[in-house]
């Protein structure tokens, strides 16, 4: 399977290209984590952090190649705040208020998932051997769990995954591979609509990444058939007149068509992440024009023809609307463009 024909796009140019500047994280970051919402360029402190976003930037801290102090020292935080969260049985809290405080009882949602996948993959591409350790052992006691949660799931599949290919023994990860794979990896769809779902809602791109890695790394041809049949059917559905036109907040079902608002950064980095896998576990070149139209979604390529960043912070705006662009600059927004950078670097390279 392979993704659809976006058309005669030439690649960007290499002037044009986004590149990943982390001067607006660092702004977003104080001592204790990042803060989660900013009005405009400035953190809104009141509303505190949460592990959603610091996950993320971990991933993203972790998989920078060569990160100078600045990154280093957002990492270490990122690590330390991620590793906070965890309580010994294995659930993770999410939300923390200004004050350091954590505002919720530990849990299983979508944050246990990403703090799973960051610290896989801190665990795996972490700067120092100290860092990784640390990551590892979190890893382990939130792998104790399961969540009923298939984007919870998801989420966590992506950081064993990334854990196996330097640990191919470890045991922890494998199983959560295994419970994605035999839970949405044999899920039937429903007839004349091809995903596990009744309506595409958000990080649907993950459900598709999840089921590829778990596919090529345990491995099972059908899992792995079954990620790319996801991944096919959302690009044919998310791509129109050559460009990137993503489920917008309210979700999409069978039956909808054409460009909707909002539409949120962080459904664009997901695509980004799951064609890059899709050309590394298949080698199918084709599946990186999905980062290329990732790219240019940020560049201007989009529904609204805006630009959805600021390419001297490296700041992300927080949604595209109708009229342009949500010009709020928060934490996931930022995160998105930086993942979505670093992935259009590493296509550039491979092409």
């Amino acid at each position: 399977m392979r993704p659809v024909d976006a058309g005669p796009t030439a690649p960007v140019d290499p002037a044009d290209r986004i590149r990943p500047v982390f001067d607006h994280l660092e702004a977003l970051t104080d001592e204790r984590g990042l803060f989660e919402h900013a009005r405009l360029a400035t953190p809104r402190v009141e509303h505190g952090y949460c592990v959603d976003d610091v996950a993320r930037a971990l991933v993203v801290t972790s998989q920078e190649p060569h990160p100078g102090p600045v990154v280093q020292r957002l990492h270490e935080g990122y690590l330390a705040f991620v590793l906070s969260a965890l309580s010994p049985d294995g659930a993770c809290h999410n939300r923390m208020d200004p004050q350091g405080r954590w505002a919720d009882d530990a849990g299983l949602g979508d944050w246990w998932g990403r703090a799973l996948w960051s610290l896989g993959v801190a665990a795996a591409s972490s700067p120092t051997a100290g860092r990784r350790a640390r990551a590892l052992a979190g890893f382990r006691i939130a792998a104790q769990r399961r969540s009923p949660d298939h984007r919870a799931s998801a989420f966590a599949a992506l950081g064993a995954a990334e854990l196996l290919r330097v640990r191919p023994a470890e045991p922890a990860a494998r199983a959560l591979l295994e419970h994605l794979a035999h839970t949405l990896g044999r899920q039937p769809a429903a007839p004349g609509w091809v995903w596990p779902e009744p309506r595409l809602t958000y990080a649907n791109a993950t459900l598709a990444e999840a089921l590829l890695v778990a596919g090529a790394t345990l491995p099972d041809d059908d899992v792995l058939a079954r990620g790319l049949e996801l991944l096919t059917f959302l690009m044919r559905t998310e791509v129109q007149d050559g460009r990137l036109s993503v489920t917008p907040v309210a979700g999409r079902g069978p039956g909808e068509v054409g460009g909707g608002f909002d539409q949120q950064p962080i459904e664009i980095a997901a695509i980004a992440q799951a064609c890059a896998t899709a050309h590394r576990v298949t080698g199918d070149p084709a599946w990186l024009t999905g980062v290329e139209l990732a790219q240019r979604w940020f560049l201007g390529d989009n529904d609204a023809a805006t630009v959805m960043y600021d390419p001297a912070t490296g700041a992300g705006y927080d949604g595209l609307e109708p009229a342009g662009r949500n010009e709020n600059q928060g934490a996931e927004s930022t995160l998105a463009l930086l993942a979505t950078a670093q992935l259009a670097r590493q296509a550039a390279e491979l092409r």
